[in-house]
Formats: C-alpha cells, structure tokens, sequence
C-alpha cells in the first residue's frame, strides 16, 4: 500500500506562512514573486542555453558512438524543454502583472539585463 508523503504539502505550507503572517494581499503576492522570477530566470536560461551548447559538443564528440549520440540528444532535449517551459513562465507572470497591475506593468527583463 502506497503511503502519502506529507513533506511537500509541509514544505509547501511553512514556505506560505509568512504571506499568512503578514496578511499579504494578492497583489503583494503577486509583486513578491514576479521580483523572484525575474532574478531568477534569466539565469537559469542561461544554465538551459550552456547544456543545449555542451550536447551539441558531445554530439559532434560523439563520433558516431550510438551512446554517446543518445546522451547529447537528451541533452539538447531536455535543455529545450526547459527553455519553453521557463519562457511559457515568464509570459504567464507578465500577463498576470498586465492583468493585476503590479510592478509597473513590464515582464522580467531577459538574460541581457544581467
């Protein structure tokens, strides 16, 4: 019989709490983790955009070596799957600080912001 983890759901919670403490309106909320993401995900894109870089040099390292070409394509794939997803974020918080009016209406600045 499978057991239900409780330590997400904990983590989760402990993690809201001080939105709770400090009775934060949704637009605080919202304010607080469009700041996150946009500290955060340019730099991630980053990471995503060396990994895609690093399976095309193991791919072309690769030589022919049906192994080594499998592990650059999940490379390459993952590193693009990763990419979407981190954009598809980034567009979702700029819709929702357009729609709340929240951080003076502009989506996260890109990776040349840094």
């Amino acid at each position: 019989m499978k057991r239900f983890n409780l330590l997400p759901l904990t983590l989760a919670t402990a993690l809201a709490m001080p939105m709770l403490a400090f009775a934060q309106d949704l637009n605080n909320t919202l304010e607080t983790i469009n700041d996150l993401l946009s500290q955060v995900i340019p730099i991630l894109m980053i990471i995503a955009t060396i990994a895609f870089i690093w399976g095309i040099i193991k791919y072309i390292m690769a030589g022919g070596d049906e192994e080594g070409v499998q592990t650059a394509k999940g490379y390459m794939l993952w590193s693009i799957i990763a990419l979407a997803v981190m954009v598809s974020v980034w567009g979702i918080v700029g819709v929702l600080v357009d729609t709340f009016g929240v951080g003076g209406g502009t989506i996260p600045p890109g990776p040349g912001a840094l």
